[in-house]
């Protein structure tokens, strides 16, 4: 998931608000106790992380939880529980690695392979050189002083001290302060761009071979030893040909500080990993709790399942995941007969690009033209979505009239992302108002990102995120190494999980489907005197 984004009161932007369909408050009691009495988030997030481990999509870990997680619906007595498939690539996992420095002396670094690149084939021992390379401009500075080199492509920085503290919960004023509306974006010229880049690792790798290079290696983004390990070269076809590993901030500086001494470092690294192309196919996991009005619509609610590898991917996003599956056990168990039917999806192929979420709006909602440059019809679909219009609804596409979504770690809720829907401000301030003395109050208009709702937003499907404390989850948990089920907070999931289930149940219920916003066309160029991209 990508870091938070801000988001705004809509109190101070809606004067009145329009009739709201009341809440059962007596149903809501009933969630509460099962939600807190009787819950089970933490065995589930337990499992998912303790048991399983990192899903990275496509992997053995994956394959597990696609298949626990069925199970886990089944026995709750959910219906029409299974794995939808879609095209992915290749499965990837790491056997075993290590880094070491050898010479000017012996010191052991941490280090991770980066995903999707291949083993080292055994030990690897060589020189390194600080070799910044970010773009294909940068390819001539080195041309012809690579080869035999361990080659280090960040620039290394003078590191940095946190300022604020790493773990934080939003207060009530800076939930009320939040409250400038940002109007969209749109800018042609910044996706031509995007688009021009997407070959960029390919090239790269090309070059390193070409150049004699044994290997390479990237500086982790954060300081404090954490580390991180992502890639994204998992289409069949495009695995690269050079390992790759990524280290330890505070390893990555020492090292290209002795590169400019008279004893410059030496390095082994070792890179055993493994490729998993039994089945190309990424899977959704999808269970319904079945309306019983007669009617083909549905609410949703959301997480994706799979994770990095750096660390068993607790906040992100088996505790989203495993409130979803709360809710669903929870109104399953109070055997609760929804006049819609309420689905519940667990996304695979979210960290690679939303891909998963993607594939269901592709396939059920809406799609869109294809793009009529042949040099983009290999990239893959999330990369060209935004760029082709125009958007083609399919059969389903009202149907679904709502989604919630749950990925930013396991903070509390404290209030919903309206996406700039004003018809639908006052209708979740209703359903929030049984929760205010569990914190969740705020109705937010600006929309959020880098997660599942996003492309259903982009085709004009009621899609929401829900507003949740940060805690600790941008500063120092988001895809790193320390990601475990010690930082889960359970009384925060286990609100979550309540908060979730009611308004599932609320969306339902309601005699009119949530307001839509219109089906999108393509916009004006925020700047109408933008020049094209290079």
């Amino acid at each position: 998931m990508s870091r938070l984004l801000a988001f705004v009161s809509a109190a101070a932007l809606l004067a009145t608000p329009v009739a709201a369909q009341s809440v059962n408050r007596t149903t809501v009691n009933g969630i509460i106790d099962q939600g807190l009495n009787h819950s089970q988030v933490m065995q589930t997030a337990a499992y998912l992380t303790d048991r399983i481990g990192g899903r990275m999509t496509n992997s053995p870990q994956m394959r597990e939880a696609e298949r626990w997680t069925q199970q886990q619906f089944r026995d709750w007595g959910l219906s029409n529980v299974r794995a939808e498939g879609f095209e992915f690539g290749r499965g990837w996992s790491i056997v075993r690695s290590s880094a070491r420095m050898t010479a000017p002396r012996p010191l052991d670094l941490r280090a991770i392979p980066v995903a999707w690149t291949p083993s080292t084939n055994g030990v690897i021992s060589g020189g390194v050189i600080v070799a910044p390379i970010s773009k294909v401009e940068d390819f001539d500075k080195w041309r012809g002083k690579l080869s035999g080199k361990i080659v280090m492509l960040s620039q290394p920085g003078t590191g940095s001290e946190p300022t604020e503290p790493a773990f934080k919960r939003w207060t009530s004023a800076e939930l009320a302060e939040r409250n400038t509306y940002v109007q969209p974006q749109y800018s042609p010229a910044a996706i031509e761009r995007q688009l021009k880049t997407a070959d960029f690792a390919a090239r790269l790798d090309a070059f390193l071979v070409e150049q004699g290079a044994l290997a390479w290696v990237r500086i982790s983004q954060r300081d404090g030893g954490l580390l991180h390990g992502t890639g994204y070269t998992y289409q069949v076809g495009a695995t690269p040909k050079l390992a790759g590993m990524e280290l330890a901030a505070e390893d990555y500086r020492r090292l290209a500080r002795l590169a400019l001494t008279d004893t410059p470092p030496t390095l082994e690294l070792m890179s055993e990993v493994q490729f998993h192309d039994e089945d190309v196919n990424a899977y959704n996991i999808l269970a319904d709790i079945p309306g019983s009005g007669g009617t083909s619509e549905y609410v949703m609610a959301g997480a994706h399942l799979d994770s990095w590898v750096a660390s068993d991917g607790a906040v992100d996003n088996a505790a989203g995941s495993a409130v979803v599956m709360e809710a669903a056990r929870i109104l399953k168990t109070l055997n609760v007969r929804p006049k819609r039917t309420i689905r519940f999806a667990l996304w695979s192929g979210e960290e690679q690009g939303i891909l998963g979420s993607l594939a269901y709006v592709d396939r059920h909602l809406a799609t869109r033209a294809p793009s009529n440059d042949p040099a983009l019809a290999n990239l893959p679909n999330n990369r060209t979505w935004r760029s082709r219009w125009p958007i083609q609804p399919r059969e389903g596409y009202r149907d679904l009239v709502a989604y919630f979504n749950l990925d930013n770690g396991s903070g509390k809720i404290r209030g919903i992302n309206a996406e700039g829907n004003v018809a639908a401000v006052p209708i979740f301030q209703e359903w929030l108002a049984p929760f205010a003395s569990m914190g969740a109050t705020t109705v937010s208009l600006r929309p959020s990102g880098g997660t599942d709702h996003v492309y259903m937003q982009t085709v004009g499907v009621p899609g929401y995120q829900f507003i949740q404390d940060p805690l600790d989850y941008s500063s120092r948990l988001h895809h790193t190494s320390i990601d475990s089920y010690d930082h889960l907070k359970p009384e925060d999931m286990r609100q979550a999980a309540i908060i979730l289930a009611s308004f599932l149940l609320n969306a339902a219920n309601r005699d009119e489907p949530l307001p839509r916003m219109p089906l999108p066309t393509e916009p004006t160029p925020t700047d109408p005197f933008e020049y094209p991209a290079d």
